[in-house]
């Protein structure tokens, strides 16, 4: 008799994954942080860039709105791609735009060179994030907002040692030197070949356990209630996003219009705020798996309002204090959102993921080219006036069903 092909119980432990895989979620997890180290060179040498090129504000909007939107618009076909068909290759080739990009944009000499280069530092990122989601979610072993933590720390923390290696390697010498971060595109694509080989031989998961995964995608609520909490989840990361396009790309200018910092000073002080968010993220995810997501959310996001209302008004000293608590507060959002989506939408992590990292992109770089615009027209300390009443918009998470009490029922 021939062998069945059909997975049974006598399965090799190895090809199935019945816990958390920490190994595979730290490693991912550093690859996070070199992928979101890479980007934020970009933001981290604008006053750079600005005065090199003698850009405008508007500019400087148009070059992150460039790269956010490459990175965002591509996202969901990906995921939802990727969701029927895997593609653990993929990994490695996206790094592979990123390392292109690097080695452009520090031979740029033109503005329009520039916004090519970005574009396809943005590709890279629109393949990385919704297989590398999947890859978190698959060696999670059932703690997803644990896992979903991990793996947003390490592009938290890459976000936060970009502009802080930026200061030390690229300001003192010039654009040329971003060409080193190019060394951790190729470590990068390195890992993500290994890791790629792991998802390979574990992505008959779903097959090895057809009848728990039959049970447990199965959506929780009807299809017009999902597609309604899937809006206000996006208006939620609209909020989110918007007020971190203002800290991201503009807090330097900030800092150095109204305090007149060093530009080196206002990079660290960039830094302290992005630890806070890598701190933050940390906190959500495993918050989110004990007392549930949509009080975490709500939490997250409304809780850093009165920080924000106050910062435009704080001397120096208070800013940098408001800025870490802000980081802190409304970076615990995130994994707590993209694991409830996920938990809306089952069986699509792919296409969730693709769908939310698309969409926080979009939306971080059109508040960018819309912040940057509103700067030109009136004043960087505005914007952030502006931007301050934005985490207000929380209110509406009052509106999620709460999908852990629905499952239990």
């Amino acid at each position: 008799m021939k062998a069945s092909i059909i997975p049974t119980e006598t399965t090799p432990a190895k090809t199935i994954v019945t816990g958390t895989v920490y190994s595979i979620l730290f490693t991912i997890s550093f690859t996070h942080l070199l992928n979101d180290m890479m980007q934020s060179v970009i933001p981290a040498v604008y006053p750079l860039i600005k005065t090199n090129f003698n850009l405008s504000f508007t500019q400087i909007g148009l070059i992150t709105l460039t790269f956010q939107l490459t990175a965002s618009l591509l996202q969901p076909f990906i995921g939802f791609y990727t969701d029927k068909k895997p593609m653990p290759n993929s990994l490695a080739i996206g790094m592979g735009f990123t390392l292109i990009g690097l080695i452009c944009i520090s031979l740029a000499t033109s503005f329009l060179t520039i916004l090519i280069s970005v574009s396809l530092i943005g590709m890279g990122s629109s393949v990385f994030h919704p297989e590398s989601s999947r890859v978190a979610y698959l060696a999670s072993g059932g703690k997803k907002g644990l896992a979903q933590s991990i793996f947003q720390l390490g592009g938290n923390a890459g976000s936060a040692i970009g502009p802080l290696l930026a200061a030390l390697i690229i300001m003192p010498y010039g654009q040329f030197y971003i060409i080193w971060f190019a060394v951790a595109a190729v470590a990068a694509i390195v890992i993500l070949s290994r890791i790629g080989k792991w998802y390979g031989e574990h992505m008959l998961l779903r097959t090895q356990n057809q009848v728990k995964a039959v049970n447990d995608e199965q959506p929780v609520f009807s299809r017009k209630r999902v597609i309604y909490s899937i809006v206000i989840l996006l208006v939620l990361i609209f909020s989110k996003y918007f007020y971190m396009a203002s800290m991201t790309s503009y807090f330097t200018f900030y800092l150095i219009d109204k305090f007149h910092v060093t530009v080196e000073q206002s990079q660290m002080y960039l830094f302290a705020f992005l630890a806070a968010v890598a701190a933050g993220t940390v906190i959500g995810g495993p918050l989110g798996d004990r007392f549930g997501r949509k009080y975490i959310i709500w939490i997250s996001i409304l809780g850093a309002a009165p920080f924000t209302l106050l910062l435009p008004h704080a001397d120096l000293a208070w800013t940098v204090v408001l800025a870490v608590l802000i980081g802190v507060i409304i970076s615990s959002a995130f994994s707590a959102i993209l694991v409830y989506a996920t938990d809306l939408v089952p069986g699509k992590v792919g296409m969730i993921a693709g769908l939310f990292f698309g969409f926080a992109f979009g939306m971080g770089g059109l508040g960018s080219a819309v912040l940057g615009w509103l700067a030109d027209k009136t004043s960087i300390e505005y914007i952030f006036q502006i931007c301050a009443f934005l985490p207000l918009i929380g209110i509406i998470t009052i509106f999620l069903p709460n999908i852990e009490q629905k499952k239990v029922v």
